[in-house]
């Protein structure tokens, strides 16, 4: 027993029990202090970290610990930028990213140098070397973006691209004039710096992905996923130290590496932003306030004058540079501060040139005072120039993102966030119930409030306590998985004399219109491959039906194949599958190639002529459904295959997809894929619809005996003449 006198109140605080306490705390109520009052709550943790600091109430030192915990925010920040990119928008916005990362690197450093040799009288050195702080940036204010679900967008993506290009500047900036100092810099030097650096870049880009997905198909537990996801990042920043590069280089390269792993509404993702959000970051920002010390406003003119020429230039090359990217690019306004906003912060790779130019000592005064290649006032100065810069950057993006997402919301929907769209998982075997709410998730429309329903059919006949359980195990199993992606799910439960009734009657009941089911487990052992159950139901309803069979996990594909019938724009759900496919192919980042008769692509081009999003889609010409076995060729295992099929009686329907059961059990039986019905006419329309190609066949016959009659007519004339 520990008594109350043996206790250490000591300032500052050693306790690792109380400081952790504290810590929380701050975490904990920071942001709602400062939130009432209109600041952000990245300001919040800053001044937090300023009031406990050293240089504040002295509560806390910037020990290890902190300086540990701060370390892995900043790596987090960095790999979330990676993990949360949208790949397509990236490689659409590449030349721009590189354009504006040439654009904040050199306007800074190029008025910085100026500012430092004319204005503070600093040699060209160590001017160069603190313009390069002017130019690197910190995405400090990126959680803010993430928050409002505006991180995808363009002006986002363009900034983080050209973040890592002024900051590798930056820091090749800071060897260069290092290295000149102590005598290191030659062509050596050089040439082992782009090897090592290449080297690092071909493991993370190409090693990672393979690693990653060897470990996603071998084991699905939650902890070792986020453990190994985690080892990656820090595996990543290691190697990036080891070729003479940045650790948050690494840590971002590791998250676009393994991006397409880990889908925007997977469980996965929703642990690492949790853990980010709630520990990691917070502990990086509060870190960040505790290296502010205002004692250097009285320490003479000198610091403030370094502070002032400091904070202005840094401001102002930041500004120019997001301009002149707007100018060349045509962005909006708007756009143009998000990119000022983001790449205003200044934290990592400053802290990093400062601490080491105040570290490089060239000689001594002859006072025995250490002459260095930047000053105490310059040290300062970063301190002021880090809270002021990120002040401005957390208050800019806050309210452009504010505003960005409010214009995002007040622009129509396309069917795609038609909010009467509801979905319905059919729920029949535990090990399928994961897969089938991951499905549920990735076709639900992007910001759609309508609800994901769970249904668990009992037939009445089956009331044994058994069955009960299991259902309820099911439904249970349900809930978790869906609360762990911060998503919603409404369980039903049901009695019916069978099943496929208390499937419809729900469908008719709520309004479904996409009902998710797994294929039966006899479809391989010599049972019909659909089954009654699933027969029924395309017999019965006229909803869009998922029939999903599972190989392999989503997150671990390369592409999505999907073969459209011929006809396949005549139908109802036209549209609406395509969205859903595209929906897939955007939230798990894979490329789509769409097999489909000219005529349908045509179509399906139109259709996606106006999307938004960017998205890898090509076409391939396929009109012969009896040479169906060629995808036997074409679809890879780690393929999603997707099968557009149609229920009999409809222009779409072809009679060769009767030997899709065979074809599927005997070619495709080791890859995931999913037979999708669309969305049909109800009977009474589809009556009139039946007989629409007898009524072409009628009216082709039509034209040609108009034109026998003529062409007799013709040959009479000629014979009277």
């Amino acid at each position: 027993m520990v008594l109350l006198s043996e206790l250490s109140f000591e300032l500052p605080l050693r306790n690792p029990v109380i400081i952790f306490s504290l810590v929380l705390f701050i975490i904990l109520f920071a942001p709602i202090l400062f939130n009432k009052i209109k600041v952000p709550h990245i300001i919040g943790l800053i001044v937090a970290g300023i009031i406990i600091g050293p240089y504040g109430l002295n509560l806390l030192l910037r020990d290890s610990s902190i300086v540990l915990f701060g370390t892995v925010g900043l790596l987090y920040i960095m790999f979330t930028a990676g993990l949360e990119i949208d790949l397509e928008e990236f490689k659409k916005n590449q030349v721009k990213s590189l354009v504006f990362g040439i654009y904040t690197f050199l306007v800074p450093i190029t008025l910085g140098t100026i500012a430092a040799f004319y204005v503070l009288d600093f040699n060209l050195p160590s001017a160069i070397l603190l313009a390069s702080m002017f130019a690197s940036h910190t995405l400090l204010a990126y959680p803010i973006t993430s928050r409002y679900g505006i991180n995808r967008i363009r002006s986002v993506t363009l900034t983080i691209g050209g973040t890592i290009i002024t900051d590798i500047l930056a820091l090749l900036v800071l060897a260069a004039i290092v290295g000149m100092y102590k005598g290191d810099i030659s062509s050596a030097f050089w040439i082992r710096l782009g090897v090592s650096s290449v080297i690092f870049a071909a493991i993370v880009i190409f090693l990672f992905p393979l690693i990653a997905r060897w470990f996603f198909k071998k084991f699905d537990d939650n902890i070792s996923q986020y453990i190994f996801v985690l080892a990656i990042v820090f595996l990543g920043s290691f190697l990036a130290e080891v070729a003479g590069l940045e650790a948050i280089i690494g840590a971002f390269l590791s998250g676009l590496a393994i991006n397409r792993f880990i889908p925007h509404t997977s469980p996965l993702m929703n642990r690492i932003e949790f853990v980010g959000n709630a520990l990691f970051i917070p502990f990086f920002l509060i870190g960040v306030g505790m290296l502010v010390d205002f004692s250097v406003l009285f320490k003479g003119l000198g610091a403030l004058k370094v502070a002032a020429v400091m904070i202005v230039m840094a401001v102002i090359g930041k500004f120019l540079a997001a301009w002149a990217t707007q100018k060349t690019f045509r962005l909006s306004a708007d756009e143009r501060q998000m990119i000022f906003g983001l790449s205003n912060a200044r934290v990592g790779a400053t802290l990093a040139v400062v601490l080491v130019g105040y570290n490089v000592i060239l000689g001594e005064t002859p006072s025995g005072v250490p002459i260095r290649l930047l000053n105490e006032d310059v040290l300062n100065g970063t301190i002021l120039m880090i809270l002021v810069t990120c002040t401005i950057s957390s208050f800019t993006v806050e309210k452009v993102s504010a505003k960005i997402a409010l214009q995002e919301n007040e622009v129509p929907e396309t069917t795609e966030g038609d909010p009467d769209e509801r979905i319905l998982i059919s729920l029949a075997y535990p090990e399928t119930v994961n897969d089938l709410v991951d499905l549920a998730f990735l076709i639900k429309p992007h910001k759609s409030k309508a609800p994901v329903y769970a249904l668990h059919v009992k037939q009445e006949q089956d009331s044994s306590e058994s069955s009960q359980a299991a259902g309820k195990k099911m439904m249970e199993k349900v809930i978790k998985h869906a609360a762990a992606t911060d998503n919603e799910i409404v369980p039903l439960s049901r009695f019916d004399l069978n099943i496929s009734n208390g499937i419809i009657y729900t469908i008719k009941e709520h309004k479904i219109t996409d009902l998710i089911m797994g294929l039966h487990h006899l479809a391989y052992k010599g049972e019909a491959f659909f089954g009654p159950l699933t027969e029924n139901l395309l017999e019965k309803t006229r909803e869009s039906i998922f029939i999903y069979k599972v190989a392999q996990p989503v997150n671990t594909l390369k592409r999505i194949v999907v073969a459209a019938p011929p006809k396949a724009e005549f139908e109802l759900g036209f549209q609406q599958w395509f969205d859903r496919i595209k929906t897939i192919s955007r939230e798990t980042g894979l490329p789509l190639i769409i097999y489909a008769t000219p005529v349908t692509i045509k179509e399906l081009q139109n259709l996606n002529g106006n999307a938004k999003s960017p998205l890898s889609i090509s076409y391939e010409a396929f009109e012969n459904w009896e040479e169906f076995l060629i995808f036997s060729r074409e679809v890879r295992q780690d393929d999603l295959f997707i099968i557009v099929a149609s229920r009999k009686g409809y222009l779409s329907y072809n009679a060769e997809s009767e030997k899709l059961p065979k074809y599927l059990t005997k070619y495709f039986i080791r890859n995931s894929y999913i037979i999708l019905y669309p969305q049909q006419t109800e009977d009474t329309a589809d009556a009139n619809l039946k007989p629409l190609e007898e009524n072409v066949e009628l009216i082709d016959k039509a034209g040609d005996y108009v034109k026998s009659v003529f062409s007799s007519g013709e040959e009479d004339s000629k014979g009277q003449a």
